[in-house]
């Protein structure tokens, strides 16, 4: 019962603090108009959400950050190496996200930072991921428990390390592409990784860990009361960049970066889709969908929003039960 109770009063301090959140923030990012551009491919459905406010994902972020230095400060979670790991992911690629939205805003356009500047920083938070998870004494192993299988990556655990973080970061940006859709999937997510870390009994600082996942969840579902159809705010990349990378970084920490594909299956699914539209037209000149990502291509066969949005918040969470039970009960 002490385990449910901290949950759900980690959720309820994540969820008010983000709804007054909410209250405060959105209307000042009116006020400076921090605004979204329509993709002008997207303009024919969408163009009623141009001039939404955007970098809504400090909205979620900075009440996580808060509520978490306020139970150190209370003593009722412990400050460890894997809890600063986690921390320093989630408001490193924050500051990123932030930095790219800065950018797209300044030039009126969505072309903040190229690509190479987007890898470099990456690649700086990978390499500190690295040294502090070594440091910490964790090895650098995939150790699969169901199949008893490790594999020892040694240094290349660092371009692995990059390798999830990137590619983690990068699936929530592309799927933030409804209102509700990213945030939604997130709260999925991390509700199952948190139930995942609190198990994971070997690895240090695990139950601190979840904590900072059931405090992300509620920030989430506060932020979801202004990010659901329809949209009065978008997290923009400031919230995606920093959700993807978290959530690999939990993963890693935990021990279940296989987990993290099958709970992040939508994630998965949507950039695939990206990757093999991109494929085929440069190989064949033709498209495989409609277009890329996958909930577009819905849209693009008459679907509407919401009913896409509920269907993949549905996927997302049948995935995330079958990875909770693999990754706590079988």
């Amino acid at each position: 019962m002490l385990i449910l109770a901290k949950a759900m009063l980690a959720m309820m301090i994540g969820f008010i603090m983000s709804v007054i959140a909410g209250l405060i923030f959105i209307p000042l990012l009116k006020k400076l108009k921090i605004r979204q551009n329509v993709n002008v491919f997207l303009r024919g459905r969408h163009v009623e959400k141009s001039g939404t406010p955007t970098m809504g994902g400090i909205i979620f972020i900075i009440p996580t950050i808060i509520s978490i230095l306020i139970l150190l400060l209370m003593n009722k979670i412990n400050f460890s190496e894997n809890l600063f790991i986690v921390l320093f992911v989630f408001i490193s690629y924050a500051f990123l996200g932030f930095i790219d939205d800065y950018l797209s805003i300044k030039r009126r356009n969505n072309e903040g930072l190229t690509e190479i500047q987007k890898l470099c920083g990456q690649l700086i938070i990978a390499l500190i991921f690295f040294y502090i998870f070594l440091k910490s004494g964790s090895s650098p192993v995939i150790d699969i428990h169901t199949l008893n299988i490790k594999i020892d990556m040694g240094w290349f655990y660092g371009v692995f390390l990059l390798f999830l973080l990137v590619a983690s970061s990068n699936a929530v940006n592309i799927t933030d592409g409804l209102d509700g859709l990213a945030g939604g999937l997130s709260a999925i997510a991390f509700l199952a990784f948190a139930l995942i870390s609190w198990n994971a009994k070997w690895v240090a600082g695990t139950e601190d860990i979840a904590i900072f996942c059931f405090v992300l969840v509620g920030s989430l579902l506060g932020f979801l009361l202004y990010n659901t159809h329809p949209a009065k705010v978008f997290m923009g990349d400031t919230g995606s960049l920093s959700l993807g990378a978290t959530l690999a970084s939990i993963a890693v920490i935990t021990g279940h970066e296989l987990t993290l594909v099958i709970v992040a299956g939508v994630f998965v699914i949507e950039t695939l889709v990206c990757i093999i539209q991109m494929v085929s037209i440069f190989m064949t000149g033709k498209k495989v969908f409609l277009m890329a990502p996958l909930h577009h291509h819905f849209e693009k066969l008459g679907w509407n929003e919401r009913d896409i949005v509920k269907l993949f918040w549905t996927v997302g969470m049948l995935l995330s039960m079958a990875a909770i039970a693999f990754g706590v009960w079988i």
